[in-house]
C-alpha cells in the first residue's frame, strides 16, 4: 500500500466534499503531495461503516449541485484519494506509526467543540475521553522520540488562526510530556492558519456528499509552506483576516441567525433553501445584513466588498438543489453564537467604538443568561 504523506482527523463529510476531492482531482495531475490516511478521532461505532467506506479502492461520490456565475451545475464527481482508514480508539498503534514514518501534512475537521478541553486531557497516557489536541499530542510523540522530523499541520476547524489555536492546546500537554518534546513541536513543527468555504448540505451514503459548487480553502503564506495539492479552489493569501471577517461574520453569522430565529419559533422548515423561500424571513435577513453587519465593514473601507458578499451569500442560501439541514447547522448552536454573533460584536466595536447592533446583541445576551 502507498504510504500517505496527508493524515487527516475527522471523516466529516465537509472534508469528504473538500480537501479529500480537492486532493483527489489533483492527483489525476500529479499535483498532490500524495494520498491520505484518515483518522476517526470520536470513536463513534455508529461511524464505523463510513469510515471503512472512505477508502474503499473504487471511491466514493460527491454530487456537486447549483449555480455557478448564472451556469446550472450538477455533476458527480468520484474521490479516491483516501487510501487508509483508521480509529483512534481501535488502530491507534497505526495511527502512531503513520504519523512516525509517512505523515508530512496533517489536516485536521474536528468541529470546533473538538478543540474544548476535557477532564481527560491531564492523564499521563492517551485516552480516548481527550479533546482532539491532547490526543494529538500523545499521538505525536513517537514521531518525537523516534526520528523528530519536520511536519506541517493545518487544521480546518472554523476557528480564528485555526493553526496557532491547535498549537496552543497541544503544547501543555507536550510539556507534561517532555520539555524536550513540547521545543521539537514549538521549533520544527508548522503551525498553518487555514480558512475553508463550502455548503455541504446532506450525506450519501456510506460515504459522500451532496455539495455546493462554491468552495474555497484560503491557506495563510508562511516561510516553509507545502502545500498539499493545487487546485482552482486553493488559494494562498497573505492575510487571512479579511477572507475570516467575510465568512465568519456574513455566512456564518447568517445561518447562525437564521437557526436561533428558527429554534425559537419551532418553524417547521428543515432546509435553509425553505426559509429563504419565505419572503418575510429573506427580507429580515437582508435588514439584518444592512443595518447590522454591513455598517462594521463599511467603516473600515469594505462597504463594496461585503455589499457583493451578502449577495453572494443570499444566492447561496437559496440555493434551490441544496438540501441544507437547518438541524446541522443548529449543532453546538451556543458556541457558534458565541465565536460568530459575540466575535462580530468584538469586531464591529474595534472597527466602531460604542456600535450598536440590538438583534445581534439581544441573540448574545439570550445565551449568556
Amino acid at each position: 500500500m502507498l504510504a500517505t504523506p496527508i493524515v487527516q482527523f475527522g471523516t466529516s463529510r465537509f472534508l469528504q466534499a473538500h480537501a479529500d476531492l480537492f486532493i483527489s482531482e489533483a492527483l489525476k495531475d500529479g499535483r498532490a503531495l500524495g494520498p491520505i490516511t484518515v483518522v476517526q478521532t470520536s470513536g463513534d461505532p455508529g461511524r464505523a461503516k463510513r469510515l471503512k467506506a472512505l477508502a474503499v479502492k473504487a471511491g466514493f461520490d460527491v454530487r456537486v449541485r447549483g449555480l455557478l456565475q448564472g451556469t446550472r451545475i450538477d455533476d458527480v464527481r468520484t474521490v479516491t484519494s483516501v487510501s487508509k482508514a483508521l480509529s483512534t480508539d481501535l488502530d491507534r498503534p497505526e495511527v502512531e506509526r503513520v504519523l512516525r514514518d509517512e505523515a508530512e501534512i496533517i489536516l485536521s475537521n474536528t468541529t470546533e467543540h473538538g478543540f474544548l478541553p476535557r477532564p481527560a486531557d491531564g492523564g499521563p497516557t492517551f485516552s480516548q475521553a481527550m479533546s482532539f489536541p491532547a490526543k494529538l499530542a500523545h499521538l505525536l510523540f513517537s514521531r518525537f522520540a523516534e526520528n523528530a522530523r519536520p511536519l506541517q499541520i493545518m487544521p480546518c476547524e472554523l476557528l480564528h488562526e485555526n493553526g496557532a489555536a491547535l498549537k496552543a492546546h497541544v503544547l501543555p500537554v507536550a510539556e507534561r510530556l517532555s520539555a524536550d518534546y513540547a521545543r521539537w513541536l514549538e521549533t520544527k513543527v508548522l503551525w498553518v492558519n487555514s480558512l475553508v468555504d463550502r455548503i455541504v448540505s446532506e450525506p450519501l451514503e456510506p460515504a459522500g456528499a451532496v455539495t455546493e459548487p462554491y468552495a474555497l480553502w484560503a491557506i495563510e503564506a508562511c516561510v516553509g509552506l507545502t502545500l498539499p495539492c493545487a487546485h482552482p479552489a486553493l488559494k494562498v493569501v497573505g492575510d487571512l483576516g479579511d477572507v475570516e471577517t467575510m465568512k465568519l461574520f456574513i455566512l456564518n453569522l447568517g445561518h447562525t441567525y437564521l437557526v436561533e430565529n428558527w429554534r425559537r419559533s419551532e418553524g417547521g422548515q428543515a432546509f435553509v433553501r425553505e426559509l429563504m423561500d419565505d419572503k418575510t424571513i429573506r427580507k429580515d435577513l437582508f435588514n439584518l445584513y444592512m443595518d447590522e453587519v454591513l455598517p462594521a465593514f463599511a467603516a473600515e473601507g469594505r462597504s463594496s466588498e461585503a455589499d457583493r458578499y451578502i449577495d453572494e451569500t443570499l444566492d447561496r442560501f437559496a440555493n434551490p438543489y441544496l438540501d441544507h439541514r437547518l438541524a446541522d447547522i443548529a449543532r453546538n448552536h451556543a458556541q457558534k453564537v458565541e465565536l460568530r454573533i459575540g466575535g462580530f460584536l468584538s469586531f464591529a466595536n474595534h472597527a466602531v467604538p460604542g456600535y450598536r447592533a440590538p438583534r445581534l446583541e439581544a441573540i448574545l445576551a439570550r445565551h449568556a443568561e
